[in-house]
Formats: C-alpha cells, sequence, structure tokens
C-alpha cells in the first residue's frame, strides 16, 4: 500500500467508527424525535459546519447537469439513507442495525463489479457469501430472541434498502469528485437532502416535536450533526483517492463500535448468533479484500 493512501485510509477508518456511534445516538432519540426529522436536523447541523469552510475557498462553478447530479446523490446518500436507517432504527436494535448496514461494502463491491469499475475475484465472492451469512445469523438471532411481528422486518428491510442506496451513491459519486473539490461537493449534496428531508419531516411534525426536545436529546442530536459534517467530507475525500470497495470496507467497523456502545449505554442485550454474525462479517470483509492488488491507482482526485 502506498504512503500517500494512508491519509485516505485513515479518513475512511474514522468514518466507519461515526457511522457506529451515530447509530447507537440515533437509536437512543430516534422514537421521540421521528426518523424524518432526526435526519434533517443531522444535516443541517452538518452543513451549517462545512458552510463557513466553503465561503472561504475558491469558488467553483458547477456545470448544470454536474449540480443536478450532485445535488440527487446528496438526497440519496443523506435523504433516502438516512431515513431508511432511523425508521429501521424504530425496530431494530443499533448493533443489529449496523451489522445489517454493513453488507454497504459489499453491495458496493457488486456494483462496482458489475459496472465494469472492480473485477469481482474468488476472493471477494467467498467475502461476500460469508458477509451475507453473518447478516443472515443477525436475523435469525433477532427471530429467536423476540417474536418477529411486521415491524421487525419492516426495520430489517429499511436498513438494507438504507445500504443499497449508499452503495449506489459511493459508486456513482466518483466522476464528480475527480472534477471537483470535496468540500463543494459534499456542502451541495448536504444542502440538497436537507431541502428534501423538510418536507419528510413536517408531515411527521417537527414543528411540535423540536421545541419539546430537552437538554439530553438536543445533545445527542448535536454530536449527531457535528460527527456527519466532518464524517462525510471524510468519506468523500477518501472516495476521491481510493476504490470505492476499499472506502466502505471500513464500515466493519460500526457493528463493533455500535455492539460496544450499544451495550454499554442503551442495555441491548446481544446474542450468540449477532456476536457470530459479527464475526461473519467482519472475516467476509477481511477474505474479500486482503488480497486487493497494491497497484496505485492511476486517476487522482483533485481536493
Amino acid at each position: 500500500m502506498s504512503g500517500r493512501a494512508w491519509p485516505a485510509i485513515l479518513a475512511a477508518a474514522a468514518v466507519g467508527l461515526q457511522v457506529g456511534a451515530a447509530t447507537v445516538a440515533s437509536r437512543a432519540v430516534v422514537a421521540e424525535v421521528g426518523p424524518a426529522t432526526l435526519a434533517m436536523l443531522r444535516y443541517a447541523i452538518g452543513a451549517a459546519c462545512l458552510l463557513p469552510f466553503l465561503w472561504s475557498a475558491p469558488r467553483v462553478r458547477f456545470r448544470r447537469a454536474d449540480l443536478a447530479a450532485v445535488a440527487a446523490l446528496g438526497i440519496g446518500q443523506f435523504g433516502v439513507l438516512v431515513f431508511l436507517l432511523n425508521f429501521g432504527l424504530l425496530y431494530i436494535s443499533s448493533a443489529r442495525a449496523v451489522l445489517l448496514f454493513a453488507t454497504f461494502p459489499l453491495m458496493t463491491m457488486l456494483l462496482a463489479a458489475a459496472l465494469g469499475r472492480e473485477r469481482l475475484t474468488l476472493a471477494k465472492t467467498a467475502g461476500v457469501a460469508i458477509s451475507f451469512a453473518g447478516v443472515g445469523l443477525a436475523v435469525l438471532d433477532k427471530l429467536a430472541i423476540s417474536r418477529a411481528g411486521q415491524g421487525e422486518w419492516l426495520g430489517i428491510a429499511a436498513v438494507l434498502g438504507a445500504a443499497l442506496t449508499g452503495a449506489v451513491c459511493s459508486v456513482l459519486y466518483r466522476p464528480y469528485l475527480e472534477r471537483y473539490p470535496t468540500l463543494p461537493v459534499s456542502t451541495l449534496a448536504m444542502l440538497a437532502s436537507v431541502f428534501f428531508l423538510v418536507f419528510l419531516a413536517l408531515p411527521e411534525g417537527a414543528l411540535d416535536s423540536i421545541p419539546r426536545l430537552g437538554p439530553g436529546p438536543w445533545a445527542a442530536v448535536i454530536f449527531i450533526g457535528l460527527s456527519s459534517g466532518g464524517a462525510f467530507f471524510c468519506w468523500l475525500w477518501a472516495l476521491g483517492r481510493l476504490p470505492p470497495t476499499q472506502v466502505t470496507v471500513f464500515l466493519s467497523l460500526g457493528p463493533v463500535t455500535a455492539a460496544a456502545l450499544g451495550s454499554a449505554f442503551l442495555d441491548e442485550q446481544l446474542g450468540w448468533l449477532t456476536l457470530a454474525g459479527l464475526a461473519a462479517v467482519v472475516a467476509g470483509l477481511i477474505v474479500a479484500f486482503a488480497r486487493r492488488s497494491a497497484r496505485p491507482q492511476s486517476a487522482k482526485a483533485s481536493a
């Protein structure tokens, strides 16, 4: 691995840790705030953190088609993905949600291979099988310790839908990150999602729920928003310098973080099947990506 790649690797690893921590914090407040309202607040705060840096940076002029495409990707990455993830957290634990969400890099790998962006090797295929087996163990664990009602399956489907949305966006971001600096792309994408989420949050009762939030929930929301703004900048910065699957693989740190924090702060119980599923997901990712070619990428993004 080239020494120049290590900053991007560390940025991607930081995102994996943030995803786990933010999921636990979201689980703690989503029932009180609402999934769409929480997503709107999350990225309104995140965008507000990025705007001062954008104003001081050199002006970037987007092509009209690129402007629409980046805005659409932002709505998918933040609006659709985070709404689905928050909705899923109403029905399943944060540890299980992040474990299901850990299929994100595997979906990214399959999509990138289907589009001809990356080659699907035997090791990657084995990693896919092992990791999806881990997701299956997590689902079986939930069925073993509680009755699986309609809401349970809705939660599972919502989180897997969030992972698929993220995979599509991660692969499609690359051309725009090669064409424009990371900061304006991330700020534009985040602002577009906020406008989209307003239309979901208002019918949910955002005007009533936001004024009633106490100091504890506000602290969680502010943490989620601040960390999300920094994490998404790191995410796009890393995507501009590494292949999508190399970046998204670090989301495997999310289940470990969520399991530890959820058990410590939310009293979430971890069955042995969930722990086995967690181990399988991480093992599958190691198998899939440990033997990646160390050849440097020919195209590097400019930030």
